[in-house]
């Protein structure tokens, strides 16, 4: 019995060292940020979430880079445990939040990996900071910088998702997120979490996000940049190179837009080659 009793102390001790606490650092608004730190290693990855997601999505990349690299994950103002009371969200505040959290960590070398809106996220923090990001890693963003998605469309939606947000976010996810393959439990954690979020927080997010033009960013940024998208959307490599021609891209096939919930193991590998192949710099 005492042996069961002390087994059952050390499993769970192990597992609150294996999810460290958040730390927070206050924004340039004063709005808190969230985040978590966890390894050792040269360069740092930083991992920035999707919208409406946190830094959780990312638990199965903490858990296997944290071997190897210092890894950070941030709750971006307005999702996870940071503050929601920001007045004006924009693609480019965010880019100065990761720059906060960084400059906190007085992180030297880092690379960014952006899911979704983490993409644009990651170019605008490489603007602020040119001196300390080596490389970005966008996942599922950035197909084709060029594409526009008609206005008509975007307020057809919103109106949607204003008048019945549930209904319509969980039928934009079924309809444009997801793939056949994409696991059950997945697609039922990326809808609750959705569908639980406050709409008058995350839709003005979200237009901030569809209305950012991610072309002078690109042009803008020097450092490699290396894309791991899913098949379900094709990536114009030739339309993204007029702007960056280190842009670089390799396809997850047969995920939806969350290929590192979807498929860890795959998404990390490819993940793990991308850092390997970097020029050092």
């Amino acid at each position: 019995m005492l042996l069961r009793i002390l087994l059952i102390v050390v499993f769970a001790f192990s597992a609150a060292q294996a999810q460290p606490k958040s730390e927070v650092v206050n924004a340039s608004d004063g709005v808190p940020i969230h985040y978590s730190v966890q390894g050792k290693g040269d360069p740092a990855l930083v991992f920035i979430h999707c919208w409406a997601c946190n830094r959780h999505f990312w638990d199965n990349q903490v858990a296997e880079f944290s071997k190897t690299y210092r890894v950070v994950t941030i709750d971006l103002p307005g999702h996870g445990e940071s503050g929601q009371g920001r007045k004006n969200y924009s693609v480019e505040s965010y880019g100065d939040d990761v720059k906060t959290v960084v400059t906190k960590l007085n992180l030297k070398r880092v690379v960014l990996v952006g899911s979704s809106m983490g993409g644009p996220i990651a170019l605008e923090a490489t603007r602020r900071m040119p001196d300390r990001v080596v490389a970005i890693v966008p996942v599922d963003t950035l197909q084709n910088v060029e594409q526009k998605v008609p206005q008509e469309q975007l307020d057809a939606v919103f109106q949607q998702m204003q008048a019945d947000f549930k209904t319509a976010t969980t039928n934009l996810l079924n309809q444009f997120f997801f793939s056949p393959t994409t696991p059950a439990a997945v697609k039922e954690r990326i809808i609750n979490e959705t569908i639980a979020q406050k709409p008058e927080v995350v839709l003005p997010i979200l237009k901030a996000v569809f209305s950012y033009d991610a072309a002078p960013g690109l042009r803008e940024v020097k450092v490699p940049i290396r894309a791991i998208n899913a098949d379900r959307v094709p990536t114009d490599v030739t339309a993204n190179r007029k702007y960056a021609p280190q842009f670089d891209v390799v396809i997850i096939k047969g995920t939806g837009h969350y290929p590192m919930l979807e498929d860890p193991a795959r998404f990390n590998q490819m993940l793990a080659e991308i850092l390997r192949n970097l020029p050092r710099m």
